[in-house]
């Protein structure tokens, strides 16, 4: 589960304007830092399934959503991932 504060942080970095909390840029954000205490934990516990799937669906909805980006405005997208450090 990530932090309040880690959450807060990702939002303020990602944000386009001080009301923007949703956008799908802040929600790749969040996403990735889900991802990554997912795959943090799963190096630990390699036998819980349940969290092996809700990482995949993690996953899933953050191509989807870097997908939709990218149609958007390309150069956001190419800003983002770096931003982030994903590959492409």
């Amino acid at each position: 589960m990530i932090s309040t504060e880690k959450k807060t942080k990702i939002i303020t970095e990602l944000q386009k304007d001080k009301t923007d909390t949703g956008s799908p840029a802040v929600q790749v954000g969040i996403l990735t830092e889900r991802i990554k205490e997912l795959t943090a934990h799963l190096k630990t516990n390699k036998h819980d399934f349940m969290c092996r799937r809700g990482l995949l669906q993690a996953v899933g909805k953050r191509k989807r959503l870097l997908k939709y980006i990218a149609e958007q405005d390309g150069k956001e997208y190419l800003d983002l991932i770096k931003k982030l450090g994903i590959r492409r």
